[in-house]
């Protein structure tokens, strides 16, 4: 065996890195967002100056002022009309000393107000905290108080809800109902109409940003996203073809990274934002008809809701424009896919990525043809490994490991402290998966969601999967509860369709006919709906026992 070559590894990661960095920047002006040296240099310098969001309107403003930003349930307004609104929302703060040390946290829905905060809270040195409109009053009130909130924005119509928070904390309106209420200290409409809207100096250090995990478990944790790259750009849009002068309807919420992370890459693009401050599957699809959007964002749970309207209602809508379906946030069952992809024709990017780790894998509409149950592969700019118990690397194909993963803007650790495990310089994302022969990345489930049924191995995963795919159900649910003889068991909460005679043997009987018997559900119950987060993602914790 032939030793290696002092410093080998070192000169290989250079490598490496030379090549990520010359493929995210082919990446970049393939797809129109790099507009040469000159304009990269004067973007990388905002950056530094301002962050990320404030960064791409400064850009977009100067590139294309009369262009149309955002539309909303206000109306239009302009790349320059939004960068003068955060400039006076800068200026603002400033003067009342809100900056740097500061902690906004935003309870906003999709509108104009919460972009405009997300970038001057850049431009005046805040930490920005985005907090999750579902959030009930004790969560909200914890995690205000964990992340030390000193400034609080919300709309009106969660005024009771953050009656919890201490009162201390300055308050500002970013939506009232009331369009004529221009109160200048109490609402932002008010502070931004009083201000000039003249460029601000830079703070000494741009803002950040905290984004909330989901919480399914437990008080949602804090992670930071302290980094702004282009690199983070290039990782979406390498396997997902976002282009300049497209119009996006962003149907997710941008308290959460899947919608976050869609509007600034539209901003950055030029693109027009829809936006609509609740989601309904009619009104979106009207949406994409009047706007003719090029691309639609979702989380699963929305698209599943679209595909539930009559036919008629679908098919009375045109959606042709559509070039893109994104969607991500959570688990989406194979059947699912398939039903999109019928739909809506060959659109379908499903991503898989984390909070704190951002973008893991992008399965485009080649991978979901494939295989409607894969993750894809990792974009440029990201590693994807897989780890045994013993921690060492798994290179066979359809052996289950857990899932690690990283990128130039994956997270250092959460707002208390803790961090993940890590692994080679990547990061646990807490999920265990396969690679296919193909190279294509499969999740099989959560590493926490493993359950022991008579000594066998059980992912519920993969028996929701199923039987989601039954035609009687509309969405499932599958835990692991205790069980004196066997140590686990499955049970299973169904939804039926409207007018559905499933019964619980059908269930057992569909999966004991596909699957191996120790993976039957022995108890199966039928619910209404699922409870989910804001998000879509299922609040398993409120899924018991008992289960008839």
């Amino acid at each position: 065996m032939k030793r290696a070559i002092p410093g080998s590894e070192a000169v290989a990661a250079r490598i490496h890195r030379m090549r990520v960095i010359a493929r995210s920047i082919a990446v970049l002006r393939e797809s129109g967002l790099s507009g040469g040296a000159a304009d990269g240099i004067r973007q990388a310098r905002l950056v530094r100056q301002f962050g990320g969001f404030a960064a791409v309107i400064e850009s977009a403003a100067a590139r294309n002022p009369d262009a149309i930003a955002i539309t909303d349930e206000i109306g239009d307004i302009t790349f320059a009309q939004l960068g003068g609104r955060v400039n006076a929302l800068a200026r603002a703060w400033n003067s009342r000393g809100i900056g740097q040390g500061s902690v906004i946290a935003a309870l906003c829905r999709d509108h104009r107000g919460l972009l405009t905060v997300l970038a001057a809270t850049g431009k005046v040195g805040a930490q920005l905290l985005l907090m999750n409109t579902g959030f009930a009053k004790p969560q909200l009130a914890d995690v205000a108080a964990r992340e030390k909130v000193n400034v609080l924005v919300y709309d009106e119509e969660f005024t009771d809800l953050v009656s919890a928070i201490d009162p201390d904390v300055r308050r500002f309106l970013a939506w009232t109902d009331d369009r004529s209420t221009t109160d200048i200290e109490g609402t932002l409409e008010g502070l931004i109409a009083a201000t000039s809207t003249a460029p601000v100096a830079a703070p000494a250090k741009p803002g950040g940003m905290t984004l909330l995990t989901s919480g399914t478990t437990g008080t949602p944790k804090g992670a930071p996203r302290g980094k702004t790259s282009p690199l983070f750009s290039a990782q979406l849009l390498d396997r997902v073809p976002r282009r300049r002068n497209q119009t996006c309807m962003l149907a997710a919420p941008m308290f959460h990274g899947t919608g976050l992370g869609q509007a600034v890459l539209s901003l950055a693009l030029g693109n027009r934002l829809v936006l609509r401050r609740r989601f309904d599957p009619e009104a979106t699809l009207r949406a994409v008809q009047t706007y003719r959007c090029d691309v639609l964002v979702v989380v699963p749970t929305m698209l599943q809701r679209i595909l539930a309207l009559p036919n008629e209602v679908r098919d009375s809508y045109d959606t042709s424009s559509l070039k893109i379906i994104f969607a991500s946030g959570s688990a989406m069952p194979p059947a699912l896919v398939e039903r999109t992809l019928a739909e809506f024709g060959p659109v379908l990017y499903n991503l898989y990525g984390s909070t704190e780790l951002a973008v893991m894998a992008v399965a485009m509409p080649e991978d979901l043809r494939h295989d409607p149950r894969t993750a894809g592969r990792p974009p440029v700019g990201c590693a994807v490994r897989l780890y045994d118990s013993a921690d060492n690397e798994i290179t066979e194909p359809g052996v289950i490991g857990r899932i690690f993963a990283g990128s130039d803007v994956s997270f250092g650790g959460y707002t208390d402290g803790r961090t993940k495990q890590s692994i080679g310089g990547l990061q646990s994302s807490g999920d265990v998966g396969h690679f296919d022969e193909t190279g294509r990345l499969y999740v099989d489930g959560r590493d926490d969601d493993m359950v022991i049924c008579g000594g066998e191995n059980v992912y519920p995963l993969e028996v929701e999967n199923l039987i989601t795919g039954h035609p009687d159900v509309d969405e499932v649910a599958v835990i692991g509860v205790s069980d004196a003889d066997f140590g686990q068991r499955l049970n299973a909460y169904v939804v039926l369709n409207d007018g559905a005679t499933l019964d619980a043997e059908g269930v057992k009987e569909f999966v004991k006919a596909n699957l191996a018997r120790y993976k039957v559900p022995r108890d199966v119950e039928f619910l209404s709906r699922l409870p989910r987060n804001a998000t879509g993602k299922v609040l398993r914790g409120e899924l018991t026992g008992g289960a008839k």
